[in-house]
């Protein structure tokens, strides 16, 4: 899948456990793992608002694009 999830990136940086993060933002640590993990189908405005929030960053931080080897 061309986009990325950072968030175990960020998660590592600003030293914060999944756990917290997916309880201050109202999500299960489940759902954040499908997340973090790039298993999510989609994402909600208002979880990505949440996410950028807790974290201090913006959604470019977040998400990122990265085109197929194929097309490079």
């Amino acid at each position: 899948m061309p986009i990325e999830c950072r968030i175990q990136l960020l998660l590592a940086q600003k030293k914060i456990k999944s756990k917290d993060l997916a309880e201050k933002i109202g999500i299960t640590p489940q759902n954040l793992s499908v997340l973090a993990n790039g298993r999510a189908k989609g994402i909600r405005f208002s979880t990505l608002e949440a996410l950028c929030e807790a974290l201090e960053c913006t959604p470019g931080d977040i998400l990122q694009y990265e085109k197929p080897e194929d097309e490079k």
